[in-house]
């Protein structure tokens, strides 16, 4: 029975050291498989009140960024209406904050509209994580229409 047992895990471990080196061969290649991009993703809808219903968008996010490789990638998230709520959320949560911190380390902009803070009394600075003067932009519709006439594919999760 213990020899068995060895021989099992000697073909895991055999298994799981292959299957390393094949992992980062195939994210390198994946990368290698795309051109170099340029995407907005598109968040104007409800999360809910802990924020929940913004991971899905988040996580389409990462993985895009593990597919093309973030030097080969130019990505934005524009955030209007109720998309704001994304950066509420996470004033208080810290997993919603750890989740954009990273995404914002691999070079992700997030672009808050100007017109919902205004409309809505948001003060960016007290009510949102993370939000500096260069993160605002005047309209989020307009936004997004002027970054898919500078090519950006239009992207809603």
């Amino acid at each position: 029975m213990t020899r068995l047992l060895s021989s099992i895990a000697l073909a895991i471990a055999t298994a799981l050291a292959l299957a390393a080196p094949l992992k980062a061969q195939d994210a390198s290649e994946a990368a290698e498989a795309y051109a170099p991009q340029k995407v907005v993703y598109h968040l104007n809808e409800a999360g809910g009140d802990d924020g929940a219903g913004y991971k899905p968008a988040l996580n389409n996010i990462q993985n895009h960024i593990n597919a093309v490789g973030a030097d080969n990638l130019d990505l934005r998230v524009v955030m209007h209406g109720d998309g704001v709520g994304l950066l509420q959320a996470a004033k208080d949560n810290q997993q919603l904050q750890g989740l954009i911190s990273g995404l914002k380390t691999e070079g992700v902009r997030f672009l808050v509209c100007n017109n919902t803070l205004v409309g809505r009394e948001i003060d960016a600075e007290a009510d949102l994580f993370d939000v500096w003067p260069e993160d605002i932009v005047p309209s989020g519709v307009a936004e997004l229409a002027k970054l898919q006439t500078e090519g950006f594919v239009y992207i809603k999760p």
